[in-house]
Order: C-alpha cells, then sequence, then structure tokens
C-alpha cells in the first residue's frame, strides 16, 4: 500500500460498491479499504462481490432503485431490511398496491424534476 493512499471504512466501501455489509465476508468488514483494493474490487470483483450484486441481499438504495421507488417509498412500506434478487423479482411479479403508489410516485417526481431542470434551461 502506498505510504499515503487514502483508506475507507468498510461500511464506506460496500456503499461505494453497492452491497449490503453484513453480508460481506469477514475480512472485508474487519479493516479499513485502500483505494487501490477498492479499485481493484471495482474492476476485477471477487466472486463473493459478483454473487451479492447478483442476488443480494442488497441494501435499501439498491433495493428501491430495482423496484423504481424511493427510499422513503420502502420506509413508507415498512420494508427495512435487505432484500434479496429473488424477494424483489417477487415484489415485481405481485405489484402490491403500495409498490403501485410508489411507483407512481416516484415518476412523478422525475417528471417534475425533468421539467423544472428545462425550465432552467429555457431561462439560460
Amino acid at each position: 500500500m502506498a505510504r499515503n493512499e487514502q483508506l475507507m471504512k468498510p461500511a464506506t466501501a460496500a456503499k461505494k460498491l453497492g452491497v449490503y455489509l453484513p453480508a460481506t465476508p469477514e475480512e472485508f468488514r474487519e479493516g479499513d479499504i485502500s483505494r487501490s483494493e477498492f479499485d481493484r474490487l471495482q474492476s476485477e470483483p471477487p466472486e463473493w462481490l459478483a454473487e451479492l450484486r447478483r442476488t443480494g441481499p442488497h441494501p435499501r438504495p439498491v433495493v428501491a432503485a430495482k423496484l423504481g421507488v424511493s427510499v422513503s417509498g420502502l420506509a413508507r412500506a415498512g420494508i427495512d431490511e435487505a432484500l434479496t434478487t429473488q424477494q424483489i423479482t417477487e415484489l415485481l411479479q405481485q405489484m402490491p398496491e403500495w409498490l403501485v403508489t410508489e411507483r407512481a410516485t416516484q415518476a412523478a417526481v422525475r417528471a417534475e424534476n425533468a421539467r423544472l431542470k428545462e425550465q432552467r434551461r429555457a431561462r439560460d
């Protein structure tokens, strides 16, 4: 490791990698991760990382993105734990009422943000 290389906490690295920290291997959770180690994880993900990204459990921001809702929408629905890819797929197939409502809310927010961005662009 380079002498002045930046280190990040495992929680930060997990967040940046889009994985659920408690599901990572113990050696990942035990110590700080250097920038070069992090870059290597991104460019050449080990099997445990590829498997976590593929099947989960996924952290809430990833769950929200896969469901097309906000993290707040997950909270309103009472979903506060990590979900696996299979659980997410089942929710998308079942489309419970809360998911339909939250997806519509998220779509409206995106449309409004796009409208405001276009309005700002027109003024500049």
